[in-house]
């Protein structure tokens, strides 16, 4: 998730099967005919109506802004929300709890209290796990960032964090966001507000990608990004970035995009050429960090017409990952309007997630089951799993 100054635009089944509260006024009109809101079935929910091989996960709520809103800590203490994000999801994504300030607060401490709850919940869910994120400009505790550290020092700190953190989850985890947010917009490296890549040069990235490797051999391993839906600037660094490490047999597996949208803009229409040029080069390919916020006056809701919009954006980002062979991986950034980071973030915008506040599922819910639905049907039709998009769960 993208830090406050960077907010420009564009962004296996569970045993606590428990009805889910009423969805919004809208969903039956815009989705047709649907399972009752209360059903106990377990092919009324987005993980069992994935295609084999295909994760569909979610931010787990925690940490950064929720520390400052008025309710206890969410993964913790709000059973139907835990309820929720056990039956629904296939893959799970800490949404700050493996950051630096959190797992990392002082020089010789680590926290790890909240990431092992998390591991040990996707364990019992039978959910895979991403870890998010080892080197990013956000984040980071002031002991890291206002330290008088050499360039020495500082790499030894990067390279035991790495290996203390993928070490602990080795064989726990299936995908790391090793190198989060590295290029501007404009496709040029973050050389001033990247403590690493200031202090160390660009090169650190490839000892990042090559300490977790070592630590976790089984981890497919990352780069993540926002505003990196479309074929521009800052996709075309990645690219280029992409084909100089493999060149280099650097442990580079997978690149992201993360897909914080907006109803204000367009839609991002080639994502699906994009992520197949990396497909192209031997990569895995994901949606790690979907939303799709909209503008609603305070005290307002959206209307049945923005619900509609925002359900046909979740649909053609899911739809474009399942067109793509190596996108395997698909993650909403939280799914309950209840706990997300968009209207702490974004004045004025909001709604973003595919659930209401009371876990009533909207238009985009549908959205994304429905097309789940048809991908694993036409599986079926086809004769079952086939190629390196299902080749694993």
């Amino acid at each position: 998730m993208r830090p406050l100054r960077f907010a420009t635009v564009a962004l296996a089944t569970a045993a606590l099967a428990l009805p889910l509260l009423g969805g919004s006024a809208s969903a039956a009109s815009s989705a047709g005919p649907e399972a009752p809101q209360h059903s106990h079935a377990s092919a009324d929910r987005l993980r069992a109506a994935a295609p084999e091989g295909f994760v569909i996960g979610t931010a787990v709520a925690g940490g950064g802004h929720h520390l400052e809103q008025d309710y206890p800590d969410p993964f913790t203490y709000d059973k139907e929300y835990r309820k929720v994000l056990g039956r629904e999801f296939s893959s799970v994504s800490p949404e700050n709890q493996m950051k630096w300030d959190h797992i990392h607060p002082e020089r010789d401490r680590y926290d790890f209290g909240q990431a092992d709850a998390i591991v040990e919940f996707a364990r019992k869910n039978r959910q895979v796990v991403r870890g998010h994120t080892l080197l990013w400009h956000s984040q980071n505790p002031a002991w890291l960032e206002d330290g008088d550290f050499t360039k020495e020092e500082l790499r030894g700190i990067l390279r035991e964090h790495i290996t203390t953190v993928v070490g602990r989850y080795k064989g726990k985890i299936q995908q790391w966001d090793v190198a989060n947010e590295i290029f501007d917009d404009q496709g040029n490296l973050r050389t001033q507000d990247n403590i690493w890549i200031r202090e160390l040069g660009p090169g650190i990235v490839a000892d990042a990608f090559r300490w977790a490797h070592k630590a976790d051999p089984k981890a497919k391993l990352f780069f993540n990004d926002y505003n990196v839906e479309s074929v521009n600037a800052k996709s075309d660094a990645y690219y280029a970035l992409v084909k100089d490490l493999r060149a280099q047999r650097v442990p580079v597996h997978g690149f992201s995009v993360q897909g914080h949208l907006s109803t204000r803009y367009g839609f991002p229409g080639d994502l699906a050429d994009n992520l197949r040029r990396f497909d192209a080069l031997g990569l895995e390919t994901a949606v790690t960090e979907l939303d799709v916020r909209m503008d609603v006056p305070e005290g307002s809701r959206p209307t049945p017409a923005q619900e509609k919009q925002q359900a046909e954006y979740y649909q053609r980002m899911l739809q474009a990952c399942l067109e793509v062979d190596g996108c395997n991986s698909f993650t909403i950034w939280g799914f309950t309007d209840k706990y997300s980071w968009v209207p702490v973030f974004f004045q004025g915008e909001g709604f973003a997630t595919v659930m209401t506040e009371d876990f009533g599922r909207k238009p985009a819910y549908y959205a994304l089951r429905d097309t789940l639905k048809d991908a694993r049907e036409d599986d079926c039709g086809k004769g079952g799993p086939k190629g390196p998009k299902h080749s694993k769960h």
